[in-house]
């Protein structure tokens, strides 16, 4: 199989993109990637040196469209923190398979620090300090990471509500009653409705 002149790390990180969109985050290997580029195994590994590095490319991809610039200063805290969770979701969002790397390469990638340096920073100036300050940022990112791969694979308007409503009514009171509300909330609403409720509890 030829192998192209020469790659980009954007290319071999779009060629990882494409394979985990299309078959999951199982789906991602070397072999898997360098079918996608056209090219053997064996010559990917001139580029990169193990799965773990490809990777690290494509969080990088899905994140360097966030935009890391806080809002202005003199909106609320509250409402500035849902503005970077907002184009966190938006850009994440887009590619939820592969969600769980923005955890495993958080440490590492200049597009999520950049984005957490401005959090960080719009809690400081709401006086939210010390293990407080470290414990909402993680819970931030918790909540976008759980919420996006609940959204995508256990949207409330699927299979499981309705299975939930057909429970008997006296064992589950209500989880019943919830499933039957359920179908009526969109996506846009569970997680910034959700978000709303998790920022109220901060800086109290």
């Amino acid at each position: 199989m030829p192998r192209p002149r020469s790659l980009t790390q954007d290319q071999l990180a779009a060629a990882a993109l494409a394979v985990i969109d299309r078959d999951g985050l199982d789906g991602l290997s070397m072999r898997t990637v360098a079918k996608e580029l056209g090219m053997s195994t064996m010559g990917l590994y001139r580029y990169v040196a193990d799965r773990d590095e490809l990777e690290g490319l494509v969080v990088e991809r899905v994140l360097s469209t966030v935009d890391p610039t806080p809002p202005a200063a003199d909106t609320p805290w509250r409402d500035r923190i849902e503005a970077m969770v907002r184009r966190l979701r938006d850009s994440v969002g887009e590619h939820p398979a592969a969600v769980p790397l923005t955890v495993t390469h958080r440490h590492r990638l200049p597009g999520l620090l950049r984005w957490s340096e401005s959090v960080l920073g719009i809690l400081a100036e709401a006086g939210i300090e010390g293990e407080q300050r470290v414990v909402a940022l993680r819970g931030l990112i918790g909540y976008v990471v759980g919420a996006i791969q609940l959204e995508h694979l256990g949207s409330l308007a699927g299979a499981g509500t309705a299975t939930i409503a057909e429970l008997p009514e006296d064992h589950f009171p209500y989880m019943t009653e919830a499933a039957r509300h359920a179908p009526g909330i969109d996506a846009e609403r569970e997680f910034f409705g959700g978000l709303a409720v998790y920022l109220r509890g901060l800086g109290d």
